[in-house]
């Protein structure tokens, strides 16, 4: 593994309006699986955040109190990978919809950041990432999906 080569981690959260066996959350519940093997099968896909059963993060300690507050996290080649896949597949219904199953939360609720080529994030990690980003605004160290950052700290021009 070189040095040079980074990949770009995302992490995400939201608060669900109820308990994911709740029918109130039954669409989102419904395509976690779907829209996860559709993240794997994307280009430029390097690993996401899964349970013990190699499934969604849906039965993940996260670092927050409250149960509600559903977590993922994943990692890519780059931000035009990870941008592909979130705003030009059928995920980007589920941004639009988001409010049908969540609640909204202060701050921002996802942020990114580079990794070497390799590294696994830890939840603790991302969550550090988020709270930096909601507390600092955005850097090269943790950054949001409009104010985007190469590896190199160089701000992508838009």
């Amino acid at each position: 593994m070189s040095n040079n080569q980074y990949h770009l981690a995302q992490f995400n959260i939201i608060k669900l309006k109820d308990y994911l066996d709740s029918p109130v959350v039954k669409e989102f519940r419904d395509f976690l699986a779907p829209v996860n093997q559709l993240a794997e099968e994307s280009p430029g896909f390097v690993w996401r955040l899964k349970d013990d059963l190699g499934e969604s993060a849906a039965n993940i300690e996260t670092p927050y109190e409250d149960e509600l507050i559903f977590v993922n996290m994943s990692v890519w080649q780059d931000y035009e990978y990870l941008k592909a896949y979130t705003y030009q597949t059928v995920h980007s219904y589920f941004l639009k919809s988001r409010k049908k199953w969540s609640l909204e939360i202060e701050g921002h609720r996802a942020v990114m950041w580079y990794v070497n080529e390799g590294h696994v994030p830890s939840l603790a990690e991302a969550k550090g990432k988020l709270d930096l980003l909601n507390e600092s605004g955005s850097s090269r160290l943790a950054f949001s999906m409009t104010d985007v950052y190469h590896s190199d700290g160089s701000k992508l021009k838009k």
